[in-house]
């Protein structure tokens, strides 16, 4: 498919009267996949209803970048998208916002780049060829990102919260629904057992914090016993957590191992993005310098926890540091 051709398709849809941003979805990921072959698009429905953006491009299973798509003409700097737009933006490192006819792109939470390839004129969607080469410069800047090396302790925590925020609306979203919906899923059947064992009274959002917290910190741990630089995974981060912290440990690998809920598994393996972008032993040398403590551990913990949700770091944060046995 062309950009020409994309674009016809676009406009047959918009023409009817009765599209909305769904309708488009599969037009763009057809016009992805041709342009730059070699990578795989994915749009999930059940994914994309608990707050994750519309498409996730993977190669070789590993996540390097996310769209958001809007309906055909919706004013992407609409204060009412603002909220949405940031939480993405400051999460994931590597982004595109879209309407199906301009294309913004963040990168690392900042601005780098946009182009209109049509724009709406009398109710048609009209083609602007003369922005093509830009667009497609767009596109394959986009896919061909790497990660940026994470050498700032701060840096790390900061990233890793916006991440865990992230997870935690998406928990919470797919937890309210499984409950409304009556569902027997593993994420609902997890929160019941937990109810049971810890915390009777918790409700879906606090346990999708505690939740989001767990993971994070599992795989920060992990990461931590991890021999190899350049390679890091979510199945890799469930063995590698150490048996001296048994109950992170048990517990990570029951809500992150390998049955974890589709709805979630593209935002826990874009975390483990940032640990394979980062020498954790490299950063917790320079914490260890800075606060001339021995177990610089705990301080990068805390760190994490202020960043996440100052309320919650004293809640109930230190809970599942505590019992792993920090």
């Amino acid at each position: 498919m062309t950009i020409q051709e994309y674009l016809e398709n676009i406009n047959k849809r918009f023409k009817t009267g009765i599209s909305s941003e769904h309708s488009y979805r599969g037009d763009l990921q057809t016009l992805l996949h041709r342009m730059v072959p070699g990578f795989l698009v994915t749009n999930e429905p059940g994914r994309i209803e608990c707050g994750a953006p519309d498409y996730v491009i993977t190669r070789k299973d590993v996540p390097i970048g996310y769209i958001e798509a809007k309906d055909v003409g919706v004013d992407l700097g609409s204060k009412a998208l603002t909220e949405q737009f940031d939480r993405y933006r400051f999460a994931l490192e590597n982004l595109i916002f879209t309407d199906y006819l301009e294309f913004r792109r963040y990168k690392d939470g900042e601005f780098v780049a946009s182009a209109r390839i049509a724009e709406i004129k009398k109710g048609a969607v009209v083609p602007l060829p003369q922005n093509y080469n830009a667009f497609s410069d767009l596109i394959r800047d986009f896919y061909a990102y790497e990660g940026q090396t994470i050498k700032s302790p701060k840096k790390l925590a900061v990233m890793m919260a916006a991440k865990a925020r992230l997870l935690s609306m998406v928990l919470e979203n797919a937890l309210t629904g499984d409950e409304t919906n009556k569902e027997d899923s593993s994420l609902r059947g997890q929160m019941n057992a937990f109810k049971e064992i810890l915390i009777h009274d918790i409700k879906p959002k606090e346990f999708a914090d505690l939740y989001a917290q767990t993971i994070a910190y599992g795989m920060f741990a992990a990461r931590l016993q991890d021999p190899s630089i350049e390679t890091f995974s979510r199945e890799e981060a469930a063995q590698l957590i150490p048996k001296s912290n048994p109950f992170l440990r048990k517990l990570f690998q029951y809500i992150a191992g390998y049955d974890l809920d589709d709805r979630i598994k593209w935002i826990v393996d874009a975390l483990a993005d940032i640990f394979r972008a980062t020498n954790v032993n490299y950063l917790l040398h320079e914490i260890g310098d800075t606060i001339q403590m021995n177990d610089p551990i705990i301080h990068f913990y805390e760190t994490f926890l202020a960043e996440y949700d100052p309320k919650v770091r004293k809640a109930r944060g230190g809970m599942v540091h505590a019992r792993a046995g920090g």
